[in-house]
């Protein structure tokens, strides 16, 4: 049974919440505070974290946690799910390394679609190792297996959400790849401003690990597509 933690500070929220995800099957964890959320999540990791920004008198409190949560782990899926819309705290909060962000006004049966659809890429990457699931393009090397990713031989760390973003894109190389493209065959049921901030975060990666790098082309109106170099 998936376990999963929600980090909210109203109590009705919170209660609320984790009744609808029991009823879906989900084992649920609830915290008041980070405080509270990052002991526990010292001692044991959830399958996924649902986490609020403001928590109680700390108005970034979310934000700190989703940092800290990173630090223990860079697969752990981290979803986002606030009351706060605007770019600012999206933003914000996809570089923070968050697979997702919502708000509130999500419908609840769509909330449950986009946490079975984080899930269904976790269990993507627990099957059976084959060499097939070797991707090798140029200086990028993809175990899915592993949920590992090598550029010239050295490692990056991605969050789920990332790992099949680059895998998608790599899988076809040269070929422009539109948001909804992305979306089908990375499993993932965001909005197309997510996509384009989880993109900008993973050139980001590659860049600070390669100032050269620059595999993953933007076509504007289109998408994007990955470019393999050729070697100097």
């Amino acid at each position: 049974m998936k376990r999963i933690a929600i980090v909210e500070d109203e109590k009705d929220i919170r209660e609320n919440y984790a009744d609808l995800m029991k009823k879906h099957g989900y084992q649920v964890e609830t915290y008041e505070n980070r405080l509270d959320a990052i002991s526990a999540f010292e001692i044991r990791l959830p399958d996924l974290a649902i986490i609020d920004i403001g928590l109680g008198a700390e108005y970034d409190g979310g934000f700190q946690l989703c940092q800290a949560l990173r630090q223990l782990s860079a697969t752990l899926p981290i979803i986002f799910l606030t009351a706060r819309d605007n770019d600012f705290d999206t933003i914000s909060g996809l570089r923070l390394g968050a697979d997702d962000y919502l708000t509130k006004n999500i419908g609840l049966e769509h909330l449950m679609v986009r946490i079975s659809a984080l899930f269904r890429r976790v269990d993507l990457l627990q099957k059976p190792t084959q060499q097939s699931n070797i991707i090798k393009r140029g200086a990028l090397t993809i175990d899915s297996d592993r949920m590992v990713i090598l550029w010239k031989e050295q490692s990056l760390a991605f969050t789920v959400t990332e790992f099949w973003i680059v895998h998608a894109l790599a899988k076809r190389t040269g070929i422009v790849r539109d948001r909804q493209q992305l979306m089908r065959d990375a499993n993932m049921v965001v909005d197309d401003n997510t996509i384009t901030s989880h993109v900008k975060r993973i050139r980001k990666k590659f860049i600070n690990l390669d100032a050269d790098f620059n595999e993953i082309t933007a076509v504007y109106g289109m998408g994007y597509r990955w470019d393999v170099s050729e070697p100097s």
